[in-house]
């Protein structure tokens, strides 16, 4: 097997400084240095002490307090709801088949779109037109918006197309079972969402992208970057995520390939 030879790190960085999601959801890293456990590797092995180790240093290691959903993760069905139209139950992210997750990607350019657009159905054909992608089933499908653009700065979430319902179960009606978005959400920014819903009071335009999963389960990437450094295909994506027990999304280090 002949290994790509270009690999680009599609993920987010972990960090405590970095605004990347609301308060109530934000990480918190703590940082344990070597000099901070010398006492604590000694008391591993009786008579040892701390002038034996070198630098008079044990181990590094941080404690960390995230969601599941912090920096760049996949999503699972059960996310959106807890069963299918089909009284199915949705997946949890330690039931998605690994297969999903190593499969070649294509990616859909929405970066001249104003933020909060909804991307239709037939915005996302075009774009596979104007790319002369031929969609297979399993393609992971990534959209670049602008937002990643504003990493680090106070438009990062509301910044960014959404992809609707419609656009959604294009792709899943395809055979399409991940996809990725380098916003903070699949969906509209909640920022733009709240002012459709304002002005309409129509429920059917929250959440939209997500609960079109209950129709098809399927899983979605966020918080992706370095989309804009990918060609339109050609390439694939790793995204295995971390195995937890009944949970709703695990982060993974997203990565895609080519030559």
């Amino acid at each position: 097997m002949q290994l790509p030879t270009k690999f680009v790190d599609i993920s987010m960085m972990l960090d405590n400084e970095t605004v990347t999601d609301p308060d109530v959801m934000r990480p918190n890293i703590e940082y344990m240095k070597g000099a901070d456990n010398a006492d604590v590797i000694c008391s591993f092995f009786p008579g040892l002490t701390t002038d034996q180790l070198p630098d008079g240093q044990g181990w590094a290691w941080e404690r960390i307090n995230l969601v599941t959903h912090n920096g760049t993760h996949l999503d699972a069905p059960y996310h959106f709801h807890t069963h299918d139209k089909n009284d199915k139950p949705m997946m949890t992210i330690d039931e998605i088949p690994l297969d999903w997750c190593f499969r070649p990607g294509v990616k859909l350019d929405y970066r001249r779109l104003d933020d909060g657009h909804v991307v239709t159905a037939q915005e996302v054909e075009d774009e596979l037109d104007r790319i002369g992608h031929d969609l297979q089933p399993l393609d992971i499908v990534l959209v670049n918006t602008r937002a990643s653009e504003c990493y680090g700065t106070d438009e990062f979430m509301t910044a960014g197309v959404g992809m609707g319902r419609e656009a959604t179960l294009y792709l899943t009606e395809r055979g399409v079972r991940i996809t990725g978005i380098d916003a903070w959400g699949w969906d509209a920014p909640f920022h733009h969402m709240a002012k459709k819903w304002e002005e309409t009071k129509d429920p059917a335009i929250i959440w939209e992208g997500h609960y079109a999963g209950i129709d098809n389960q399927y899983c979605h990437l966020e918080k992706l970057q370095h989309l804009e450094k990918l060609p339109a295909n050609g390439f694939y994506v790793a995204c295995f995520p971390c195995k937890i027990k009944d949970a709703s999304a695990g982060w993974t280090r997203a990565v895609a390939m080519f030559d």
